[in-house]
């Protein structure tokens, strides 16, 4: 079960988190954790109920995250940078009944508790010193650990291609699951020290940065946001062997590593969350001196699907070989099976796959085919197993490692009283992998600028999904049925 995981390879006195200077043993930690439990079911939290969680990378997250579904509730983690229409939209699709804030959150957001009840209509919980006071205060004597491994434990928000956000469903078996095949496929171990920098409300970071510690009784050093001087101090202080991080992040350490840094005790490296450029996984091997590990993985497979192997073959360009227990094959449009070299798309099997789309019956069938998730993504397979992902077959553009759909940035533009047409589409970015651009028509006689525009869509959409570009342009390119040629785009 996600609320126990730990339990599976741990040492009461063995240290579980460090945070700020401060370490949480695997004792305090499940006691933190039956606490936070008993405090829900007090609170009158029932089984399958939602609760929102809207919180800073802390151990109180793991306090959270872990205590709601211990107790039979399903925790629904929010993207930090959302905005509040956003938010409001998935309480309301969720059917939420709490909503768990941290205090720093409120302070940016100049919000109060009170104010938050009343605007978006549910119970408000903020963890501060008070609530860890009345946690103190109940009882936990006598509390029954939730026990039904395949249901639902979390919901994860993605965006659709429609641009409706649509909730996956992963069950507890789902995330436990992964998070073995995981430590299986990178060969972690319980004396590795973990840092834990990717936002914990994205999946990548909870399976292979806490999940999976958890699994094996390692330590995870918690760092709340990507700080390069931060990070790369703790690198170095902290004695970390496992970092996981987005192509974006090896830049700042290859940086780092150029100065003369060294990371002695750091034996693997993990990339994720966006294809790694092919320079970057070369410089990283051989400055860094480090077995660079490229995985490939989606929200609905929890999110671990393949790996290349640490210690094995690697090849460049690859997102390597499926990790144990999880199977993966090329299909065609007729969902046949296709031969090594040919480009398909690829379609995957195993116990980490979604329950489904939560109330998206239609979207669920589409996705979840006689029990292979397609994955909406072009590959193709090598003599050896290796699979190589071609391109998107979705228009989904990668920003930083967040996944932004098109056609929720379209969306937000068409509602632009000036603006006629819309296409949207990614550029290739050093970076951060792609960042967003917009070609725009105007309605006959009107005039705006990107600033005007882009100022419009900040108070309605996270700000990872806002063109980086607008290119306003007199016509879209379209085929005679009318629909947009992207490619033609792109091409410009």
């Amino acid at each position: 079960m996600v609320g126990t995981i730990y339990k599976n390879n741990y040492n009461v006195n063995s240290i579980a988190l460090k945070f700020k200077g401060s370490s949480v043993t695997y004792g305090q930690l499940d006691k933190a954790v039956v606490g936070y439990a008993s405090y829900f079911k007090k609170l009158g939290l029932k089984t399958g109920e939602r609760v929102i969680l809207s919180c800073l990378n802390s151990p109180e997250f793991i306090y959270s995250y872990l205590g709601v579904v211990r107790n039979g509730g399903i925790i629904v983690p929010l993207n930090l940078l959302l905005t509040m229409e956003e938010i409001a939209y998935m309480i309301k699709d969720s059917e939420a009944k709490f909503m768990i804030i941290h205090p720093l959150i409120l302070q940016k957001a100049k919000l109060t508790k009170e104010s938050i009840q009343n605007a978006l209509g549910i119970n408000v919980i903020v963890l501060d010193e008070e609530l860890e006071n009345s946690i103190s205060e109940v009882a936990t004597e006598g509390f029954e650990d939730f026990l039904d491994e395949k249901a639902i434990s979390t919901f994860l928000y993605t965006s659709g291609t429609t641009g409706k956000q649509k909730a996956a469903m992963l069950t507890h078996k789902n995330l436990v699951f992964n998070a073995e095949q995981c430590n299986l496929g990178l060969q972690a171990y319980a004396d590795d020290i973990y840092m834990c920098v990717l936002p914990m409300f994205h999946v990548f970071a909870f399976t292979a940065c806490v999940l999976m510690p958890l699994w094996s009784g390692a330590t995870i050093t918690i760092i709340e946001t990507f700080q390069p001087k931060e990070v790369v101090e703790s690198l170095v202080r902290d004695d970390i062997t496992v970092f996981m991080g987005v192509p974006a992040m090896y830049v700042v350490l290859l940086g780092a590593s150029k100065n003369n840094i060294a990371f002695p005790k750091l034996r693997l490296a993990v990339s994720g969350g966006a294809a790694l450029p092919i320079e970057i996984f070369r410089q990283a091997k051989e400055i860094m001196k480090l077995p660079v590990v490229e995985g490939y993985g989606l929200t609905e497979a929890s999110p671990g699907v393949c790996f290349n192997p640490p210690y094995g073959v690697q090849k460049e360009g690859s997102i390597g070989l499926p990790i144990p227990y999880v199977e993966c094959k090329i299909v065609d449009e007729d969902d046949v099976e296709l031969s090594v070299g040919e480009i398909g798309e690829l379609a995957v099997r195993g116990e980490n796959v979604m329950l489904g789309y939560y109330k998206q019956e239609e979207e669920t069938k589409k996705t979840l085919l006689d029990g292979w998730l397609h994955t909406g993504d072009l590959a193709k397979k090598d003599e050896d197993g290796y699979i190589f992902i071609v391109d998107r077959k979705k228009d989904m553009v990668i920003v930083g490692g967040m996944n932004v759909y098109p056609r929720e940035v379209e969306e937000v533009m068409y509602q632009y009283s000036k603006v006629k047409e819309a296409a949207v589409i990614g550029v290739e970015d050093k970076l951060r992998g792609e960042y967003v651009k917009a070609f725009v028509v105007l309605k006959d006689g009107e005039v705006c600028t990107s600033k005007e525009l882009l100022q419009y869509m900040k108070e309605r959409l996270a700000v990872y999904k806002l063109p980086r570009e607008i290119e306003f342009i007199l016509s879209l390119p379209k085929n005679s049925a009318g629909k947009i040629l992207k490619r033609m785009l792109k091409e410009k």
